[in-house]
């Protein structure tokens, strides 16, 4: 037998250099550094995965495409198939206005060329 044991073999001596170096390996490889239940170790790993909402693989850094969205929303206004009341009430507030005199029927850059 060589006098230079394995890394290994020292390990699983009851020293207390071995225990040290034991309860350090354990703490760089994120295991339990003392004994640990069947119970408590259900908990550890319960604890140590990632967060759902950090998981990649879940779907909640999801954000919807909302310039898209809003383009085909107003494409479809134009075709009937979609109604926007806000925009509705928007050419209801400008049309009354023109009815009553408030604003031109033109544009502004329009309308300044118009009356030179």
């Amino acid at each position: 037998m060589s006098a230079y044991r394995t890394y290994a073999e020292l390990m699983k001596m009851p020293t207390r250099y071995a225990k040290k170096m034991n309860k350090l390996s354990n703490n760089i490889f994120t295991e339990p550094t003392r004994p640990v239940a069947l119970k408590s170790l259900k908990v550890l790993n319960l604890m140590s995965e990632r967060p759902k909402n950090k998981n990649p693989m879940n779907n909640v850094d999801y954000y919807p495409r909302h310039v898209e969205t809003g383009l085909l929303m107003k494409h479809l206004r134009d075709y009937g198939l979609y109604r926007d009341e806000h925009v509705d009430f928007q050419e209801e507030i400008k049309r009354l206005r023109i009815l009553r005199g408030k604003k031109q029927w033109l544009p502004h850059k329009e309308w300044k060329k118009m009356q030179k």
